[in-house]
């Protein structure tokens, strides 16, 4: 019996090959849904903690439910705490998504909350985790420690005042920009056309791309994707399942001018 290469995140290999990862973001109670969007060509699914009532026995079912698919399940907490990371970790997670990641101290929490001593402060208790991780064999935290993905939300002015000290600290994977968050912390109201906003955005991606940090932000379309793509983004946030179906509602309705709803009041997800 030959011993097996050992397995290695797909989505931090495309990221050190500069390749772009997309995600779809799972924001419903359902767990078919999930399952369905684990095979539709994302490279992993961003399963939503801190916007919806996804629970913790749900992203466990989510887990045992894309084993083996396609896409890998990656999990934001709904805050920046070492308690928060390991609940999902032990559920066989392969990112944790910290948002507000709005300083130093935090972003180092961050990066410890997702490591096991010495280097982090995980707890050991995983057995949920190992039986469903893609490694069968040898050291589930010795895969854990090189495979899992660390990514801290950039979402406040004061982050983009400490990205110096945040994109400097170790362990952490991505510097995942929230822009809608961030304009509304610069006073804009969420508005993205705006010159202090660029400014800001501008800021975080130089410094995270001398500080060796792979860069994220959302993506509404192909062309957002290929356009932030040729500025150093590549770990890509689309919409919510929600979003996608009304998506493919518009282009199934539109042409055929049947839907009721003028584009202007159509909600955005």
């Amino acid at each position: 019996m030959t011993d097996q290469a050992p397995w290695r995140n797909p989505v931090k290999a495309r990221l050190q090959a500069g390749e772009p990862v997309l995600g779809l973001t799972i924001s419903t109670p359902s767990l078919e849904a999930a399952a369905h969007a684990s095979t539709l060509g994302f490279h992993f699914l961003w399963v939503e903690m801190e916007h919806s009532p996804i629970t913790l026995e749900l992203l466990r079912n989510i887990v045992l439910a894309t084993r083996g698919l396609p896409a890998l399940v990656f999990a934001r907490v709904p805050v920046v705490e070492i308690y928060q990371a390991k609940r999902v970790l032990d559920q066989g997670v392969t990112g944790v998504i910290f948002p507000f990641t709005s300083s130093a101290e935090k972003a180092s929490i961050a990066a410890s909350a997702t490591k096991y001593p010495p280097v982090g402060r995980r707890g050991s208790g995983a057995g949920a985790a190992v039986r469903t991780w893609p490694q069968q064999h040898g050291s589930y935290y010795d895969s854990a420690d090189e495979n899992v993905m660390t990514v801290c939300v950039i979402e406040e002015a004061s982050a983009v005042e400490q990205i110096e000290e945040i994109a400097s600290t170790p362990g952490l994977d991505v510097l995942f920009i929230g822009t809608s968050d961030l304009s509304f912390s610069l006073g804009l109201r969420g508005r993205q056309d705006e010159p202090k906003l660029k400014k800001a955005i501008e800021r975080v991606r130089s410094v995270a791309l001398r500080n060796g940090k792979f860069l994220g932000r959302p993506a509404g379309s192909a062309e957002d994707v290929r356009r932030y793509a040729q500025e150093g983004f590549l770990f890509f946030q689309f919409c919510t399942e929600i979003g996608l179906m009304e998506l493919g509602a518009r282009q199934l309705l539109d042409p055929l001018a049947i839907t009721g709803i003028p584009p202007e009041d159509r909600p955005l997800y």
